[in-house]
């Protein structure tokens, strides 16, 4: 029953709509709440799953209806602070907490604000600001939309009540784009590596005649379209960069016959080029046996002790059904470099 509730909620049958919140022209400081998730797997004290250690999780809660809806979730150098996007049109800052072991203990500062445009006012139109991909470069964020095709540039000093500086032109034609199945993944390539410093996009679902998944290198003297293999019934969700610039990317499935599930693959960094048709190996692949929901983001980042360690962030719809949830794991291939 538990799998048949989660699966209706999947298909939009069991969502609690946001558009009761009202929005407002400020910043709204929520209180968070978590419950840490010491076992990945269901009634398992198992911690390696594929090539990743599981190393701690937690389920966030909020009196604020605000929360929810996550979609890109981004840490900053200092591995602390954080931010996020919601599919609702929404920015979300604050911090990250750990506890005495290090693992994932709550979230504290949280702040929440509606998105703007370039006027400065706040977005009304709910389809305009269904934000989806998230990427950081030094002082620049950038931020895909599904519905409205389009990748949008902020300045992180103004985030969370940032204007966009600017669209930033990306190669794939817009007719190609499915009406819901747009840029879910955006990622800055570190410098140095292939793609050194540029921008890639990939979509969720917006397919060639092969029924392979759009995607582009936005920036940089490489810029062009590629494509990713597809094995259905995967959908690319997110997706971020290993220091030495492979690509992981987050794919998730709902199927009536598979239920949930989700897992990562590594997209060899020399592979990556326009005209090009990427594929990987799989790092990790999960189902409702273990402790995932709908998993919409994934992060890359250097803990102090230089592991790579990846986290993962779960967009519960703003359903009672559906759970918001940050995982972290670390490679444990450390040849990343």
């Amino acid at each position: 029953m538990k799998i048949l509730l989660r699966l209706a909620l999947a298909l939009g049958l069991a969502a609690v709509p946001v558009t009761a919140v009202a929005r407002d022209d400020g910043v709204s400081r929520i209180e968070v709440e978590a419950q840490q998730i010491p076992r990945f797997r269901v009634r398992s004290d198992k911690t390696r799953f594929g090539d990743l250690d599981y190393l701690g999780g937690i389920e966030i809660t909020s009196p604020n209806a605000l929360l929810g809806g996550i979609s890109g979730f981004r840490l900053m150098p200092d591995g602390v602070r954080f931010i996020g996007v919601l599919d609702t049109g929404h920015w979300m800052t604050g911090r990250i907490e750990r506890g005495a072991d290090g693992r994932l203990a709550g979230l504290a500062d949280v702040d929440i604000a509606a998105m703007r445009d370039r006027g400065g006012d706040v977005v009304q139109q709910r389809y305009y600001v269904d934000a989806e991909g998230l990427a950081i470069d030094g002082d620049t964020v950038y931020v895909s939309f599904e519905r409205e095709h389009r990748i949008e540039q902020h300045r992180l000093e103004d985030v969370p009540q940032s204007s966009p500086v600017r669209q930033v032109p990306q190669p794939i034609p817009l007719y190609e784009f499915r009406n819901n199945r747009g840029l879910e993944a955006l990622a800055v390539a570190p410098l140095g590596t292939p793609l050194d410093g540029a921008l890639v996009a990939v979509s969720e679902k917006s397919l060639n005649k092969k029924g392979d998944i759009f995607a582009a290198i936005v920036t940089g003297p490489k810029k062009g379209v590629f494509f990713v293999r597809r094995h259905p019934p995967f959908d690319v969700t997110d997706g971020d960069f290993l220091p030495n610039g492979d690509l992981l990317l987050l794919e998730r499935r709902f199927s009536l016959a598979e239920g949930v599930g989700m897992r990562i693959r590594r997209i060899a960094a020399a592979d990556i080029k326009p005209g090009a048709t990427v594929d990987g190996d799989i790092l990790i692949e999960a189902d409702l046996g273990f402790q995932i929901d709908n998993m919409e983001s994934l992060d890359v980042f250097e803990s102090e002790d230089g592991s790579t360690r990846i986290l993962l962030a779960s967009d519960d719809n703003h359903s009672l059904l559906q759970r918001s949830l940050l995982l972290e794991f670390e490679l444990a291939d450390q040849d990343t470099n």
